[in-house]
């Protein structure tokens, strides 16, 4: 019998959706290895192999089997797909026009390495970014750029602003998917995008209250308030919304600063100056990639007590998502700032989750994880840290958490539909 490749779901699924790979028709305890690759938008390639043997019945499940050795070992499901690699260094997956799905190629192969023998067997894996239903608008409202994802079926729903950080553009990978949850997401650029300043360099909080006013005012948006989901420079700038817009009660930040930096931040007659920094201390590591963590100063220094960002002023909760691997800055000490500034105003402690062995850039699920990647405005190989097995692991998590926080305080539901692995 000809060796099978099967995939549950066969054809197409979300990319945050775990899928089940089986190869059924081997001989009994045969050796293979598995392969996967793909390309992005850019052409880029990405690849990853696992070896595998399969039983005394000639059949081979992942979600059984362990990997013998490859880009990862042991039982992983899912990591022919979180261990993809990029053929040219540095170079971080992600997904640029979320309408497309990515085209993930299966192969199954004789033997092992070092050189694993004929092709047995194929398959294809389409995994999308719209859930089917899920509307993607434009958006160009008075100063606002931006994309909204709204669910399918009849509104209205939960809404929430996604912000990236100072890598600028507009990023829609994670509002598309957060979509087919059940939530309106608006991925909301702030720089670096159509007629959006270049630059990061004139801040004003008035251009993220009107985007909560776009919100607040669309007929598909449950009001009277929405959620914010906030990652590295975007967590500060969440929080600042938090502190000092109303309409808001649930904030998410993934390794997110307290105090606002980079940049200072406008708002009325304020400004909040940046935290203060020392790009001398800019440390390179011994692969050549440059790390930041010991260029931010301490924000309860005196001389950035104006950057600290007001969360006590915010009027709902918050969850702090914390890399514990985090070479950008110091995530989890500013979370604990975070509390315990809110508990000495007498407010409600937020929701702290550590993940060990995790860095910056925690993504939604099955994202490769990014140890290393070239900045995009910096230009410069940056060091984020993690080690990619618990980095994935944290990023399935983290993506439960994230919708079972915001289906909480803005859904009144106490859970969510976990994962399947």
């Amino acid at each position: 019998m000809a060796a099978t490749l099967i995939l549950e779901p066969a054809d197409r699924c979300c990319w945050d959706e775990p899928v089940r790979i089986a190869v059924r028709g081997l001989a009994p305890e045969q050796r293979v290895t598995l392969r996967t690759s793909l390309h992005d938008e850019k052409g880029a390639l990405f690849r990853a192999h696992a070896r595998y043997r399969a039983d005394a019945r000639g059949e081979l499940d992942l979600e059984r089997a362990p990997s013998l050795g490859g880009s990862f070992a042991g039982l992983e499901p899912m990591g022919l797909l979180w261990a993809l690699e990029p053929e040219k260094a540095l170079v971080r997956l992600v997904k640029r026009d979320v309408r497309t799905p990515f085209a993930v190629k299966l192969e199954v192969l004789d033997g092992h390495d070092p050189e694993p023998g004929r092709l047995l067997c194929r398959a294809q894996n389409k995994r999308g970014f719209l859930q089917p239903g899920v509307r993607r608008e434009p958006v160009r409202a008075g100063r606002v750029r931006a994309a909204l994802f709204l669910p399918p079926g009849k509104g209205p729903f939960p809404g929430v602003i996604d912000l990236f950080g100072s890598g600028g553009g507009l990023c829609e990978y994670r509002a598309s998917l957060l979509a087919g949850h059940g939530f309106a997401v608006l991925a909301l650029a702030y720089f670096r995008f159509e007629d959006l300043p270049e630059d990061l360099n004139d801040v004003r909080l008035e251009y993220f209250e009107e985007a909560v006013d776009f919100m607040l005012q669309h007929p598909e948006v449950k009001g009277p308030s929405i959620g914010l989901l906030g990652f590295s420079k975007g967590g500060d700038l969440c929080l600042s919304m938090a502190s000092f817009l109303k309409g808001i009660t649930a904030t998410v930040l993934i390794n997110a600063c307290v105090a606002n930096t980079v940049t200072p931040l406008r708002y009325k007659d304020m400004i909040i100056p940046k935290l203060v920094d020392d790009l001398g201390k800019v440390k390179v590591t011994k692969s050549g990639f440059l790390t930041f963590m010991d260029t931010w100063s301490n924000p309860l220094e005196e001389r950035n007590h104006q950057s600290l960002i007001p969360l006590e002023k915010a009027q709902g909760p918050f969850l702090f998502i914390v890399g514990m691997d985090d070479q950008n800055w110091k995530s989890e000490f500013y979370a604990q700032i975070a509390s315990e500034r809110l508990q000495a105003h007498g407010k409600e402690r937020p929701q702290i989750i550590c993940y060990p062995e995790t860095g910056h850039c925690i993504d939604p699920p099955y994202f490769p994880p990014s140890r290393a990647s070239v900045h995009a405005v910096l230009g410069e190989a940056i060091f984020y840290g993690g080690e990619p097995k618990a980095h994935s692991k944290a990023q399935v998590d983290a993506w439960q958490q994230i919708q079972t926080f915001f289906h909480k305080h803005l859904n009144g539901k106490k859970c969510v539909k976990h994962s399947k692995i």
